[in-house]
């Protein structure tokens, strides 16, 4: 299996950990393992080797795969300037600044580099992990989705729905979320994790 993604059924179910484990599980069983997120939303980003810009979150997951962070890694990063308004970075290059209602403009420029990132990834490494944002159930943002489905669906790779039950109502979250996703969409659902143990802090 070339790629897994791992969606949520909402923000900060863990989906950035989960990542960041499953690369160092795979890294000990021998697996050429790469991270990757289509589109972060943050400020505070982390320096590549290659220049460039990625969410720290993604840094992290490349050193747990014992790897270098690069931004293929993160094609795609929006550091929010105003309430409605963000930069937009592309592979690294900051590209526009746009605000909120006009950034499914941009979506097939960017859905373009992120699918050219990912394929780079996919075509040097045995396995990429790639990370959701936020939840798919957000079907109001659908047709300009690049970070969820919107991605799964465009470069063929099967999804994981993480759900936490300590934020409760878990079983409602992955059943509502299949429920109200494209019939297509929910198809690429291939499994479920619930997130029930803390994370501890120890160096990946």
């Amino acid at each position: 299996m070339p790629a897994l993604m791992l969606q949520g059924t909402g923000s900060n179910v863990g989906k950035s950990m989960l990542v960041a484990g499953l690369c160092r599980a795979a890294l000990r069983r021998g697996i050429k393992v790469a991270p990757f997120k289509p589109q972060n939303m943050s400020n505070n980003a982390a320096v590549t080797t290659d220049g460039g810009e990625i969410g720290r979150a993604q840094a992290l997951q490349a050193r747990a795969c014992g790897l270098e962070a690069v931004t293929d890694m993160n094609p795609v990063l929006l550091k929010p300037e105003t309430d409605m308004g963000a930069q937009v970075i592309l592979q690294g290059k900051r590209i526009a600044t746009t605000q909120a209602r006009d950034y499914g403009g941009l979506r097939e420029r960017l859905m373009a580099g992120v699918l050219e990132s990912f394929e780079r990834l996919k075509a040097s490494h045995d396995l990429v992990l790639v990370e959701g944002a936020g939840s798919p159930a957000e079907v109001n943002l659908r047709a300009r989705d690049i970070a969820n489905m919107g991605f799964a669906r465009a470069a063929d790779v099967p999804v994981v729905l993480a759900g936490d039950i300590d934020r409760g109502g878990v079983i409602a979250q992955v059943v509502g979320t299949q429920a109200v996703i494209a019939p297509d969409d929910a198809a690429l659902v291939k499994g479920f994790f619930d997130q029930q143990v803390p994370w501890r802090s120890s160096p990946v």
